[in-house]
């Protein structure tokens, strides 16, 4: 198992290319099995979800052909409607295969989710949408079975927006007889994308970005090519780690509306921040950063997969702050890592009541889920010493060459085994 050792105490500086969003990808891949026609996705990021993804449908029976950061799934015919849960156990966005092979071969057979240990994040909201709309399903031995003839046009209304609820929906609906309408949709911009690479495949939907979107279904989609856009999440990371390091960084490939309430956040710790069409620029001027009041909520506010961020550089903040998860329940298991550093944290419920210090110190940590094992390079890269984080699987998952894009930012990292 391989460990990251960060030498802190720098600050980040110099230009780094954002990889294309991986949660914009995952969708898109399962799009693909929505068409006989090829589909080519670029801006691929290379991580490790992407090819666990790809992984599942070369075992269906795909044609998958990757060049770089460009990929080409022809999905003509399938050998199998399996999702096995050896590869699903790895990734939450596994789920999206159900509504896609459910919509065009009218059967499905997925096992279970697992991905990040968070928190419960129920299937629920796909499975009784997917029930309106006329599917059988069944949970057996932990596998979602599913079948039907051809689904139908229905009205779904979400007891809470779930995106990637939101994602396979719409994508089960567009070759639904008749129309679907979502309310209290995720209004996510992966949302956005996926609903403009699945009308470029000739699907008819719209309001996609707002909380009720229309689906008129259609006998069949073609072929497309279609860009993922770059990662919002990668993006406001590099951001938060330029702040917590006094630094002064620009970030190609970059879209800054994606962003506007973490930037307005990080704007208020007291950053400089600029930017244009593809590249936004973060100048901490060497400031500490200031404290942040922080309250999770779904898109367009303040992103969950943010929080353990913004936790890392409250702790480095010159004053208290408080920042409350709403989303997940079990997404503040970064904060004994951090308290390890020396960072002065209290947890009360689902609320993190933070004292900031001028420095965290050195120590061995262990990555607990994706954005907790960003939030741990962050303060290694802010802390004095060497920093040995374990677990750095959990980071590849969502991190394209993180290594590479820090040392090109002048941050000192290695990887070891063991």
């Amino acid at each position: 198992m391989e460990k990251l050792i960060i030498t802190g105490g720098g600050p980040l500086q110099g230009e780094v290319t954002i990889a294309g969003a991986k949660n914009a990808a995952l969708p898109a891949i399962a799009a693909c099995l929505l068409s006989a026609e090829p589909v080519t996705l670029t801006n691929i990021p290379g991580v490790r979800d992407i090819d666990t993804a790809l992984q599942l449908l070369s075992l269906m029976g795909c044609e998958v052909e990757r060049d770089a950061n460009t990929l080409q799934v022809t999905a003509s015919t399938l050998t199998s409607v399996r999702a096995p849960y050896e590869l699903v156990r790895t990734m939450r966005g596994s789920i999206l295969l159900l509504g896609p092979l459910l919509a065009r071969f009218g059967e499905a057979d997925v096992s279970l989710p697992g991905g990040c240990a968070i928190g419960s994040r129920p299937v629920n909201e796909h499975i009784t949408g997917l029930e309106r709309m006329g599917a059988e399903i069944d949970i057996e031995a932990g596998y979602i079975k599913a079948k039907a003839t051809r689904l139908k046009g229905a009205h779904i209304v979400f007891d809470v927006p779930s995106v990637t609820a939101t994602e396979n929906l719409m994508m089960a609906a567009t070759l639904a007889d008749g129309t679907t309408v979502i309310d209290n949709a995720a209004m996510e911009p992966e949302i956005t994308d996926l609903a403009l690479m699945l009308s470029s495949m000739g699907a008819r939907i719209t309001g996609a970005g707002t909380n009720s979107i229309t689906i008129e279904g259609v006998v069949s989609l073609h072929g497309a090519q279609h860009q993922i856009p770059p990662d919002r999440i990668e993006t406001g990371t590099f951001l938060v780690a330029a702040a917590a390091t006094r630094g002064d960084i620009t970030l190609r490939n970059s879209n800054a509306a994606h962003l506007q309430y973490v930037i307005a956040k990080l704007e208020d710790v007291g950053s400089d921040i600029s930017s244009g069409p593809d590249w936004i620029r973060l100048n901490s001027r060497g400031l500490r950063p200031q404290p942040v009041n922080i309250t999770t909520a779904p898109y367009p506010a303040f992103p969950t997969d943010m929080q353990a961020q913004f936790v890392t550089l409250n702790a480095l903040a010159d004053g208290s702050s408080t920042v409350v998860e709403t989303i997940f329940e079990n997404r503040f298991m970064h904060i004994a890592e951090l308290q390890r550093m020396g960072a002065h944290i209290e947890l009360q419920g689902h609320t993190a009541a933070i004292q900031g210090t001028e420095r965290l110190q050195a120590a061995p940590v262990m990555a607990t889920d994706l954005r907790a094992s960003a939030s741990l390079v962050i303060a290694a890269l802010a802390a004095d010493g060497d920093t040995t984080i374990d677990r750095v699987y959990h980071l590849d998952r969502g991190y394209d060459n993180i290594d590479a894009k820090l040392a090109d930012l002048g941050a000192s990292t290695r990887r070891v085994s063991g």
